[in-house]
């Protein structure tokens, strides 16, 4: 099976929370990871979304070492759009 691998960078303007992470994350740009998976028996190359991982900052006390958390790629994207909202208000 043919996986790839794609890094994003997503800044949030205000403390944001994800769901199924347990603490507010400060605002500030944070790397996310997201493995797809190729699509086989199909005509023409397509990828389907296996995982979603964003990088933070370590819980305390462990504030200098940075975690890898698994998300959902729509909590991702919800937590996006109420920082957006959050900054048009």
């Amino acid at each position: 099976m043919t996986m790839r691998t794609r890094r994003e960078t997503v800044t949030f303007k205000h403390p944001a929370r994800i769901k199924g992470i347990e603490r507010l994350l400060p605002a500030g740009a944070y790397e996310v990871v997201t493995d797809e998976e190729m699509i086989e028996g199909l005509s023409f190359p397509s990828f389907r979304r296996v995982a979603t991982m964003i990088m933070v900052p370590g819980a305390p006390p462990h504030h200098h070492s940075m975690e890898m958390l698994a998300i959902s790629s729509i909590d991702l994207a919800d937590a996006q759009h109420h920082d957006a909202v959050a900054s048009n208000a």
